[in-house]
């Protein structure tokens, strides 16, 4: 375990090779059926897309529980190509196929480094209502909050690598201002820091990687699972809509 929480900056460009372009065919995205979805009503004459809650696997699922198609995503804050299916892909899976009933929607957080765990720490400090909202806003701002790390120099480097786990994940934190960016999102500071040095909640993360990948052999981030099996080399959402689609046939 001690090996996924030190050596911030160095583990961070490693695991950058584990984010991987699976964009599949766009034949195939070309192919997918676009009729309307059948509509399966809310409770309450509510909306599926704010129906959230956490699941027993760790992750968070929007949507209707009992849906004929259940999609997760394992999904890294430090993944560009995540950031890019949270931008191109989310809001139109959430207005068309979360919202009809017909697909759940669950995001189980795959931890590839130091920095991604301190993001993925704050992402889920206020449980499942604001988690969806929280992790489209720092794949939104991603690169901003990521480029603040470019400048750190060797000795800063050595520095957060001696530091304990709780230590090392609150000052990455800091580094890239991310306590500010939750504070001004409804998130206390006392509250952040005190998930920043939650040991339950980062073992809870080491957790779900180390399933994903003795599972799953999860081959990099983004990657979708289809009624519990792995979508292949799909990584946007162009590759993917068709895999739901036929899902729902």
């Amino acid at each position: 375990m001690k090996a996924v929480y030190t050596g911030a900056v160095a583990l961070m460009a490693l695991a950058l090779a584990s984010c991987g372009d699976k964009t599949g065919s766009n034949d195939a995205a070309a192919n997918a059926t676009a009729a309307p979805l059948e509509q399966i009503a809310a409770p309450n004459g509510g909306d599926w897309t704010q129906v959230v809650e956490a699941t027993p696997e760790g992750g968070f699922r929007m949507g209707n529980p009992n849906a004929q198609v259940k999609l997760v995503e394992y999904g890294s804050l430090t993944c560009p190509h995540c950031a890019d299916f949270s931008e191109k892909g989310v809001p139109v899976l959430e207005s068309t196929y979360v919202k009809s009933g017909q697909v759940s929607y669950e995001m189980r957080n795959y931890v590839r480094d130091p920095i991604d765990l301190a993001a993925s720490l704050l992402s889920r400090c206020g449980g499942a209502a604001p988690y969806f909202k929280l992790t489209d806003q720092l794949f939104a701002a991603q690169r901003e909050w990521l480029d603040k790390f470019s400048g750190l120099d060797q000795a800063a480097q050595q520095r957060l690598s001696a530091m304990q786990p709780s230590e090392q994940t609150g000052e990455l934190a800091r580094i890239g201002g991310l306590i500010d960016f939750m504070k001004v999102r409804g998130v206390p500071e006392a509250k952040a820091k005190a998930c920043l040095a939650d040991k339950a909640a980062m073992d809870k993360l080491v957790s779900m990687a180390n399933v994903a990948n003795t599972q799953y052999q999860l081959p990099g981030t983004p990657t979708f699972l289809i009624n519990g099996n792995v979508v292949p080399d799909t990584a946007s959402w162009d590759a993917l809509e068709p895999a739901l689609r036929e899902a729902l046939k």
